[in-house]
């Protein structure tokens, strides 16, 4: 078995003009296979960890850094704080939020479609992942951005299976 590590330290981390970090973020995605309903919204659930500090749930970001695309940015973190990996989709936006310093840091939110959930992670010791309904992520996440970011992927995926919906009608 390899063992994993979280990257530590912020010597490659990016700024933005005004002094900012660059972060990236990710909406981990599934649809319950096993779900009885008809709706394959219904079926969706979505990948919330702890923080470290333990206030809330939220969705995996970090630092975006300059060794890494930002799509590489946001596979990374999904990989060391949720233990999942998938696909990076189109990314759903971005954000400016203060941080707990204060400082105005950019955010970046990509969905992630998982395809494969690790049993051993990087960040598994200091957080807990848990696959929730939409309504529970928008309920427990304490950040307007990442619910902004969720109703984002939400009207996408909406989008996407009524497209389909209507191209297996004609």
């Amino acid at each position: 078995m390899v063992t994993l590590a979280a990257r530590q330290g912020r010597q490659l981390q990016r700024y933005s003009s005004t002094g900012g970090r660059l972060v990236v973020g990710c909406i981990p995605y599934k649809f319950d296979v096993n779900c009885s309903s008809n709706d394959l919204l219904h079926s969706l659930e979505v990948l919330v960890i702890s923080s470290q500090k333990g206030y809330g749930m939220m969705f995996p970001k970090g630092g975006w850094e300059s060794d890494e695309t930002v799509k590489q940015a946001a596979s990374r973190e999904a990989l060391e704080e949720a233990g999942v990996q998938g696909n990076v989709e189109r990314r759903l936006g971005k954000w400016k939020y203060k941080s707990s310093t204060q400082a105005i840091n950019e955010s970046v939110m990509f969905p992630l479609k998982v395809t494969e959930e690790l049993v051993h992670w990087p960040e598994m010791s200091a957080r807990q992942r848990k696959w929730v309904s939409v309504e529970e992520a928008r309920e427990g996440c304490k950040h307007p951005w990442m619910r902004e970011a969720l109703d984002r992927l939400v009207r996408r995926l909406s989008s996407l299976i009524r497209n389909r919906k209507s191209a297996t009608v004609a």
